[in-house]
């Protein structure tokens, strides 16, 4: 789950990471009032869950409350990557000496959290890392034994961030890995760290996302999210209950079990097409759920056909087979789908299908062929 800057720094703030002080408006007037009481020079940051805000012209500096105003009328309701504005924080401009980066977030490849600090900050750090990786000092945190004050120190110093601004910078980065550990993050980009001309060091920026597993654990989070800023399909598999993310291309994935539905997409790829989704049916998947999530994945227009990849253990393959003739009896398809059945009632499961227009394959990478050759 994506929040909010101002809720990013709610956050923060009750973990003890320096911010800077600042409110949220919703209105021209709001944002003018609350630069007032700031009684200082302001930032005006549109708050959408996007990057690249400052290049759209989703961030201005106000030095007066009536500047704040205008700003604020000038933010609220444009359009940035596709998502309309509606908020704004008013945040105290830092004087701002230099920009560092600071993130934490989970190394898959090594299944452990790691600490990333550059002095380069105030930029795309997926540049950084493309263009010069070693202007990054990383640092990978056993679960066992958690971040040590060593070695915070450790890779602050290997950042290349000025010395003088180490004991700081260690100071918020203890701060921000206890805050990261206990609301059980994916993800605390900030960016930049700000170094101010007096020696101090605050989240001029910050990004956080929450693991959707955990939220149970969170029940204050759930006041964060907003459906209004997420894929429209996905918001709509959300309220069904289903595994599904977008990604983009034109092969529909549909299969049981997260490994299976991931090691279709490699095929697809393999065959040369473009996975559109990622989808998981989970195991013991009834009649009902398989025609749910047929309906999702055609919600994508871009869709040009589908491949079910189904390995029957929990889940009864012909309890699918049910489900694709249900979806495709109720609903308009104009795109060929390709079926692979395999496991507990397979025989049952093809012989359902006998006769339809649903093209049968006997082995994932068949199936695979056969759809990207169809989509073309």
């Amino acid at each position: 789950m994506k929040i909010h800057e101002y809720q990013a720094k709610q956050i923060l703030a009750r973990f003890g990471v320096p911010i800077p002080p600042g409110e949220v408006a919703s209105t021209p007037e709001e944002a003018e009032e609350a630069a007032r009481r700031l009684q200082k020079r302001v930032v005006v940051k549109a708050q959408v869950h996007v990057g690249g805000r400052g290049k759209a012209g989703g961030v201005k500096l106000a030095r007066t409350p009536e500047e704040a105003g205008d700003a604020a009328r000038r933010i609220i309701g444009m359009d940035i990557k596709g998502i309309a504005v509606r908020k704004v924080l008013v945040e105290e401009a830092a004087d701002i000496a230099e920009e560092y980066y600071l993130g934490i977030t989970l190394d898959r490849a090594v299944r452990r959290s790691v600490v990333m600090v550059s002095a380069v900050g105030g930029v795309d750090i997926e540049e950084v890392a493309a263009e010069t990786p070693e202007k990054i000092a990383r640092l990978h945190v056993d679960p066992a034994m958690g971040l040590a004050d060593f070695q915070i120190r450790q890779v602050c110093y290997a950042s290349g961030i000025r010395k003088t601004a180490v004991g700081p910078a260690s100071k918020f980065l203890r701060a921000l890995y206890e805050a990261y550990t206990a609301t059980d993050a994916s993800l605390f980009e900030i960016n930049p760290l700000a170094l101010t001309k007096d020696g101090q060091v605050i989240a001029a920026d910050a990004k956080i996302n929450i693991d959707d597993n955990a939220l149970f654990r969170h029940p204050d989070f759930q006041e964060y999210q907003e459906e209004s800023e997420e894929d429209p399909i996905e918001a709509e598999a959300h309220r069904r209950h289903i595994q599904y993310v977008r990604l983009g291309g034109t092969v529909g994935i549909i299969g049981n079990g997260a490994g299976l539905v991931m090691a279709t997409l490699d095929e697809v790829k393999r065959a040369g097409g473009a996975p559109a989704n990622f989808l998981d049916i989970g195991g013991g998947a009834r009649a009902e759920l398989v025609r749910n999530a047929l309906e999702i994945v055609l919600m994508d227009r871009e869709v040009k056909g589908v491949v079910f990849n189904v390995f029957g253990g929990i889940t009864r393959c012909d309890e699918v087979a049910k489900g694709i003739l249900e979806a495709t009896a109720a609903m308009k398809i104009c795109v060929p789908l390709v079926v692979r059945l395999t496991g507990t009632n397979e025989r049952e499961g093809r012989a359902l299908l006998t006769g339809t227009n649903l093209i049968p394959a006997e082995t994932m990478q068949e199936a695979a062929l056969h759809i990207v050759n169809l989509v073309g």
